[in-house]
């Protein structure tokens, strides 16, 4: 059985865990302003490998409102449209031939409600995950 010390800095480790991921998803919701984090979790089939936007392609802001998305290799720029379409992030992509450019438009009074359901049901997500690991390590002294 392990020691105090051991289960206390397992439950830290674990808990953190559980916040960094809650932190991650918070960075993924669209708020109107343009930002990276909103295509981190997309991933591309590149030549049989599922990999990160970021890896395939150059993405940056353009303004507040835009993000720029320059593949390296330019036969993935219909993929990459697809991908973002397929998302639920409600993205329209501009396909130039070169790059993609990704208008954030600006929040509505129902996509502000939404994001505070979203934002509500991912934060009981984390107390309950958090909650578990408590849990576990209470029933383990």
């Amino acid at each position: 059985m392990p020691d105090d010390q051991q289960l206390l800095t397992q439950a830290r480790t674990n808990m953190n865990k559980s916040i960094d991921v809650f932190n991650r998803d918070l960075g993924s919701i669209r708020t109107g302003r343009a930002t990276t984090q909103l295509i981190d979790n997309l991933r591309i089939d590149y030549y049989g490998s599922m990999l990160p936007i970021n890896q395939v392609a150059s993405v940056s802001i353009g303004d507040s409102q835009t993000i720029v998305i320059e593949p390296w290799d330019k036969q993935v720029i219909v993929d990459l449209e697809k991908e973002i379409l397929k998302s639920d992030l409600g993205l329209s992509p501009q396909n130039d031939g070169s790059l993609i450019r990704l208008i954030i438009p600006p929040l509505t009074e129902e996509r502000r409600k939404d994001i505070v359901k979203i934002l509500s049901k991912r934060a009981e997500e984390a107390n309950v995950a958090i909650r578990n690991i408590r849990r576990s390590i209470i029933n383990e002294f």
